[in-house]
């Protein structure tokens, strides 16, 4: 099997290192691997495959020099919109796991369980996109319910862990619970989030926008329709909860069809990458704790409406840095791969 020249920007990042943790447990096909980040990061060293891998500096100039042939983007949607475009001119096809490119037309959003054929679109700008870590995990569960039924609304409300907002929010998090035991948490600094997070939720992710839902709530709208390729109805709450790992969604999704939840719950368990964690009777149900290091999305709490025939409702999980993330990012490229040896 041929191996490819891989660079990993953001390397030193929450995503990034668990993007190398993937492409380890998978064995993906590195000949070279390139960990890449800004200047100050430059010089450290990241483990792979049990070898300490040097990190270089992101430049415009270091796709060329190393000859990559896939570049792994998760430093941020301005240093995507700087560097990726002279990746492509390298001659890399780029995934990108930021905002910055998901919504270009000419660019591909793909969860590969859902839409892998659009990943034969990426030479139309040499980038395929990574959707946001909550879309992810729910077209996941989702896109079984519509080859089954039609999809004409989705309500979801997601619990979504401090990761989400880099390694400096989860730390924000562990340091006020520590402040919280030493009776100082009316003390401590919020810099992450616009409130507290320990003991608390906020429903607020992203800056809020005209319509009055926030930027995070809009990518679940935008996102789902161009993966589905679909008009479906969607409507979101983002909302930040003190965990470390693991998103969590409920979701409510009203069917073109008349739907049984034991049926439905049939169709979700064929789809590629769900678990069924669902026996109510005995406190098994999806739970962040439950999810973490893993690379499968969890389904569970199905249930029919009490008012209506189409409408299921289901909660989901999934960690948010490997499903929602990294491990979306290494099988977008293991499928490439396989498309480009055809």
């Amino acid at each position: 099997m041929r191996k490819f020249n891989v660079a990993v920007a953001g390397a030193t990042g929450a995503v990034g290192e668990e993007m190398l943790r993937v492409m380890e447990e998978v064995d993906f096909p590195v000949a070279k691997l390139v960990p890449l980040a800004s200047a100050r990061s430059a010089g450290a060293t990241v483990e792979y495959k049990g070898e300490e891998v040097t990190v270089k500096e992101l430049t415009e100039t270091v796709f060329e020099e190393e000859e990559i042939d896939i570049a792994l983007f998760s430093a941020g949607g301005s240093v995507s919109a700087k560097f990726a475009p002279a990746a492509v001119e390298a001659g890399a096809v780029v995934i990108d796991n930021t905002s910055y490119f998901r919504m270009d037309p000419e660019v591909p959003l793909v969860v590969p369980e859902v839409n892998p054929e659009d990943i034969a679109r990426w030479q139309e700008k040499g980038i395929i996109a990574n959707p946001n870590c909550s879309t992810i995990q729910m077209v996941q569960a989702l896109k079984p319910l519509q080859d089954a039924y039609g999809i004409e609304r989705i309500d979801v409300s997601t619990y979504q862990a401090t990761s989400g907002a880099g390694k400096s929010a989860m730390d924000e998090l562990v340091r006020q619970m520590q402040e919280f035991f030493a009776f100082k948490l009316d003390e401590s600094e919020h810099k992450k989030f616009p409130h507290q997070i320990a003991l608390n939720v906020i429903p607020q992710i992203d800056v809020f926008l005209d319509n009055g839902f926030t930027k995070e709530e809009m990518k679940m709208v935008n996102e789902t329709n161009k993966i589905m390729h679909d008009s479906i109805e969607v409507a979101a709450t983002c909302v930040r909860v003190p965990t470390l790992r693991g998103h969590a969604e409920s979701i409510t999704v009203k069917c073109k069809k008349d739907v049984d939840p034991d049926a439905a719950r049939e169709v979700i368990a064929k789809g590629e990458n769900i678990v069924i964690l669902d026996d109510p009777a005995n406190s098994i149900y999806p739970m962040p704790a439950l999810c973490v290091d893993k690379n499968e999305t969890f389904v569970g709490r199905v249930r029919g409406d009490i008012y209506r025939s189409d409408t299921l409702h289901m909660f989901v999980v999934a960690d948010n840095l490997r499903v929602g993330a990294a491990t979306n990012a290494v099988r977008i490229a293991q499928k490439w791969i396989e498309m480009e040896s055809l």
